[in-house]
């Protein structure tokens, strides 16, 4: 999978050593079935079998040909059940310890993104929000509260193998540990409105150097136009 899109989270290689179980598994069961086909048609072809021969399919020698490939399909199951369980239980239910928390806002057509600010704690004064932009430090593992203000999204970001839906009224609690520094696309990938198409956002993936100064810099923004609003709102009193 990595062939195709890169991965940049620590449980990533499970979500696609699972696909490629399914893929490896469903392949060879196309390449045998379509060999058998392919072998029925020519080797029983009107040409040397003029006259049909009816089959009950009762006897031990006829029923086998059904049973065997059956009983090997029940073993293919259980192999992907055992990877698919594997891969749900460490994504879904072992939550690690979180070292940070975010909070994810979905809404037609946006993401709001709230970070935690120096303290480190979410929901306090120092909270950092961006509108489509999400900011992460390298090897970190976080925690994402997921809400969405309207209807059905589904907040995907697939270098990560992440997608969980944003349920109106409920605040759905997943994690991820971002591995590699970079940027990466963030898409809705539930169809939420006639806005849908537009509604992308970016993940930027900082070390820890480059997102103490991306922090720092969003302070002193946030600051700033705190200051000027104030500043402008003072002017209105002043000016009636």
């Amino acid at each position: 999978m990595e062939m195709f899109i890169e991965r940049a989270s620590s449980f990533a290689g499970d979500i696609d050593r699972l696909i490629l179980v399914v893929a490896i598994i469903g392949g060879a069961w196309l390449l045998l079935a379509e060999a058998v086909l392919f072998f029925l048609i020519f080797r029983f072809s009107e040409k040397r079998n003029p006259k049909a021969q009816y089959l009950s399919g009762e006897s031990h020698e006829e029923s086998k040909w059904v049973h065997w490939p059956h009983y090997v399909v029940i073993v293919c199951d259980l192999i992907i059940i055992g990877f698919a369980v594997q891969a749900w239980y460490k994504v879904k239910q072992d939550l690690p310890r979180a070292q940070d928390t975010v909070k994810v806002v979905a809404q037609q057509w946006a993401w709001t993104f709230v970070h935690s600010g120096p303290d480190g704690k979410l929901d306090t004064e120092d909270d950092i929000t961006t509108v489509d932009e999400l900011h992460l430090r390298v090897n970190t593992t976080y925690h994402f509260k997921l809400e969405s203000q309207d209807v059905l999204h589904s907040f995907s970001i697939n270098v990560f193998r992440l997608k969980q839906d944003a349920v109106p009224g409920r605040t759905i609690t997943g994690w991820f540990e971002p591995t590699k520094v970079g940027e990466f696309d963030i898409q809705c990938a539930e169809m939420c409105g006639i806005g849908h198409g537009l509604m992308p956002a970016k993940l930027f993936v900082h070390s820890a150097k480059d997102y103490m100064a991306w922090m720092n810099g969003d302070l002193t923004a946030q600051v700033q136009n705190q200051d000027d609003s104030q500043g402008l709102t003072k002017l209105k009193v002043s000016s009636r």
